[in-house]
């Protein structure tokens, strides 16, 4: 069980090469809005089995049950020690309740109690950005670095804050909702209810509204995204946009450059209030890699508080792909 520290989950140091053999299996549980994979996790960070179900709708019962379901499967077939429950949300410090889940009906749910009852093993609760960060620092592209941010742009723009070998939760549970820094007033409404996020822009929506908002318009640089989705232009999205742009189409890698320069600019901003030495850039916006970093980069030192006098962090993109959550729920789970 983790007690409770105020501001950061109480965790070991990250060490610069993971050296985990002696650890006991966990199993981490990524939960989304569509689907519930559970995966067992060895102490190197190496996952042995996955298994995945289909999200039961919001209800909470339900979904605590798919979970059992999960763990009871998986615990028949390996010595599993505890198990991490990673999920979009607030949790609270103690890594016992989830506060709110946008894609769930948990509010204030004591989703440690309810499953520890079912499960009679220890569980730990986790926001799923928390896991992911924790997963790079531990095994993929933050070995050896002690302050480091990790950036999950997908829908929105999911964070988490890893300094001196902790996953940073803020007083409140609530740090790393980076997304919601307003980066540009009085610009699009988020569905937080502000205007001007900077997920707004920097994030697998934005790149889907930008490419919708041209090939709306008739422009002629649209042509090669509305011939993609047979010009039908609602159904151009983030990942058709990036998909074009990894196979050379001007227009697709153009925008997904627009939304590097933002990226870059956020991330700038970043460095001013917390001074990171390394950005890790995952979720399935990712998958754009230089053709949206480089920009990002150039953006960033471009934007940089004291640049040219000043060390920069690193901005790279994340190593473990969409099981980091899942690994990162279950080493936290262990610790």
């Amino acid at each position: 069980m983790l007690p409770p520290v105020l501001g950061s989950l109480p965790v070991h140091p990250v060490p610069a090469h993971p050296a985990g053999s002696h650890l006991p299996l966990a199993l981490g549980i990524d939960v989304g809005g569509t689907k519930v994979a559970a995966g067992v996790v060895d102490g190197n960070g190496a996952i042995l089995e996955v298994i995945r179900r289909a999200t039961p709708g919001r209800d909470a019962r339900a979904v605590e049950g798919v979970i059992a379901e999960l763990v009871q499967e998986l615990g028949a077939r390996h010595e599993i020690s505890s198990v991490g429950i990673g999920a979009a949300g607030w949790m609270d410090l103690a890594g016992a309740r989830v506060v709110f889940s946008p894609h769930l009906a948990w509010r204030d749910e004591p989703l440690r109690e309810n499953l520890e009852k079912l499960l009679h093993r220890p569980v730990l609760v986790t926001n799923d950005a928390d896991a992911a960060a924790w997963a790079e620092a531990r095994f993929g592209a933050g070995r050896g670095y002690s302050r480091l941010i990790m950036l999950t742009l997908g829908t929105g723009i999911g964070g988490a804050l890893v300094i001196d070998g902790r996953v940073e939760r803020g007083s409140f549970g609530m740090a790393g909702e980076f997304g919601h820094q307003i980066i540009m007033p009085g610009g699009h409404r988020c569905e937080c209810g502000n205007r001007g996020c900077w997920e707004q822009y920097a994030s697998g929506n934005a790149l889907g509204r930008e490419g919708r908002e041209l090939a709306k318009k008739h422009s002629p640089m649209a042509a090669g995204l509305l011939a993609a989705v047979n010009g039908r232009h609602k159904e151009i999205t983030g990942s058709v946009v990036t998909e074009l742009a990894l196979q050379g189409e001007a227009t697709a890698r153009e925008l997904v450059a627009e939304v590097g320069d933002w990226l870059g600019l956020g991330i700038a901003n970043l460095a001013a209030a917390l001074d990171p030495a390394l950005f890790i850039v995952g979720g399935g916006l990712s998958a754009a890699g230089e053709l949206m970093l480089e920009p990002a980069r150039r953006a960033f030192s471009r934007n940089l508080t004291g640049r040219g006098y000043r060390q920069e962090a690193v901005i790279t993109v994340a190593q473990l792909g969409p099981m980091a959550g899942l690994i990162g729920a279950a080493d936290l789970s262990r610790r």
